[in-house]
């Protein structure tokens, strides 16, 4: 069965789930490797890697869901409780513009004393600023709908209408509600999940897919997350993008041991083989450092992420990893890929910046 599913991987055609299970579980890693580099010239088939210069801000860290593998939230009455104000907000909105960006990361907590209009008021600002927002993870968007008794759909017609231009995925975790539970069980659902991004596209918004693997999930029920991401594509063809990342466990999170570089990059090539209808995949260097994430574009990735100018809630948990462009450019170069700056839409962005020496 093995031989028979390497054969069809390699072919293009498409796995059904238990075909993708068994591929995981029983191919070696450079098979996997192999299999997922010629999927992923299949679907982008120059030798280029891509890269995006932004900054992930974080408005709030004071969050009533209270996961239970976040290290980064806050009670509002702890001392380290924050709502970003609009003189920092801007601040960091400059810098990213001096430094090239071209587009926020813009999520936070889930503040039940921050109202849709503050919300839409910092995403206009944002976009006056000439920059685009990537913004607010699907649980956000839920819980704006449940404190304004809106619908998704309204919710996001109103931020898009502030100028919100794209939205992240995060809060997938692992979309099996089994999972969500035990780990996050005051946050959005599955279905609300795939709710608020098929509403997305619907009203004409991109969107990434992301997964957080290893920590109580099985290996079915990571094939399970790719396969509710490939039937939404299937459907909006609205995911530009997906990116898997082990979990960190941090101080007062989860127990357990973080996921390797062998795991994460059989998983990161198992989603490329597997999600034949989502045009990019995105190395995790952030959480898996410099080399590892260089290695994983020999492994289904064609993206490189972004140079991250700030990044909070993986720093919360301990881990600390920080690239500049000339760095990724350099990484790039020497994995033999032309690195090219895109925009959240996966279009290049102006010249190419020279490499690190």
């Amino acid at each position: 069965m093995l031989k028979a599913t390497i054969k069809k991987a390699s072919q293009g055609f498409r796995l059904d789930p238990d075909q993708a299970l068994h591929l995981y579980e029983k191919a070696d890693l450079l098979t996997l490797g192999r299999l997922a580099h010629t999927a992923r010239f299949r679907h982008n088939p120059h030798p280029v890697a891509t890269y995006a210069v932004d900054r992930n801000i974080n408005y709030t860290n004071i969050c009533e869901s209270g996961c239970a593998f976040c290290a980064f939230y806050r009670e509002k009455e702890d001392t380290e409780a924050y709502v970003m104000d609009r003189d920092t907000l801007n601040g960091k909105c400059d810098e990213t513009l001096e430094l090239g960006g071209t587009q926020i990361l813009y999520q936070g907590g889930l503040n039940p004393d921050l109202d849709l209009r503050w919300h839409e008021q910092q995403v206009a600002f944002m976009k006056s600023k000439g920059l685009h927002v990537h913004g607010y993870s699907p649980p956000e968007i839920v819980f704006m709908a449940r404190e304004e008794g809106l619908s998704i759909h309204d919710v996001i017609q109103r931020l898009k209408k502030a100028g919100l231009g794209s939205i992240p995925g995060g809060g997938a975790e692992i979309l099996v509600d089994r999972v969500r539970q035990k780990i996050s069980p005051n946050k959005a659902s599955t279905s609300q999940w795939i709710e608020v991004m098929q509403s997305a596209h619907d009203l004409g918004l991109k969107t990434t897919a992301t997964m957080m693997f290893g920590h109580v999930e099985t290996l079915k029920e990571r094939i399970l997350h790719l396969s509710a991401i490939r039937e939404l594509q299937d459907k909006t063809g609205g995911f530009t993008a997906f990116i898997p990342w082990p979990y960190q466990p941090g101080k007062n999170t989860l127990s357990g041991k973080a996921a390797g570089g062998t795991t994460y990059l059989r998983t990161l090539a198992i989603s490329r083989i597997f999600l034949d209808n989502v045009p990019h995949v995105q190395s995790s260097w952030v959480t898996q450092g410099h080399h590892i994430g260089q290695i994983a574009l020999h492994f289904g990735a064609d993206d490189m992420g972004s140079t991250m100018i700030e990044e909070n809630v993986v720093a919360s948990a301990g881990v600390r990893n920080a690239m500049n462009q000339a760095e990724i450019i350099r990484l790039i170069e020497t994995a033999g890929f032309k690195a090219v700056q895109r925009d959240t839409l996966y279009r290049p962005v102006g010249t190419v910046a020279k490499a690190a020496p």
